[in-house]
């Protein structure tokens, strides 16, 4: 219940290309909010794209322009659309709904998001 699969995620040069995928076993009103986010090794984790229940969509200043949420709620999936990579872009990603009420737009409250997929690690190279 709740469970969140990622795919997608590789290595690509910088200036490239990559499609991310989320696929979850379950989306119910209760869950508002469902993004992207993203961790390094040694510092928090960060929100890079947000949307909520009404299709309102917020992104990180630093992916603004670069990265596009899709939603396709007929099959309960999110994907996370990113251009003209970036090395700082090297992270593991992970997709996440929020399990309590929480404001949907970057930054947000990320101890409100209970349901997060394993993850998937985004190499860029310079």
């Amino acid at each position: 219940q709740g469970q969140m699969v990622e795919s997608g995620g590789g290595s690509v040069q910088a200036g490239g290309s990559l499609t991310l995928s989320c696929s979850a076993a379950e989306v119910t009103a209760s869950r508002s909010c469902m993004g992207w986010f993203r961790q390094v090794p040694g510092k928090e984790s960060e929100a890079v794209a947000l949307i909520d229940a009404g299709g309102n969509i917020d992104y990180a200043d630093s992916v603004k322009g670069r990265f596009t949420i899709l939603p396709d709620n007929a099959r309960n999936t999110l994907s996370l659309q990113m251009s003209i990579l970036e090395p700082e872009d090297t992270a593991m990603y992970y997709c996440a709904q929020n399990t309590y009420s929480v404001r949907c737009t970057v930054p947000t409250d990320i101890q409100r998001f209970g349901y997060w997929g394993q993850g998937t690690q985004v190499t860029v190279s310079s």
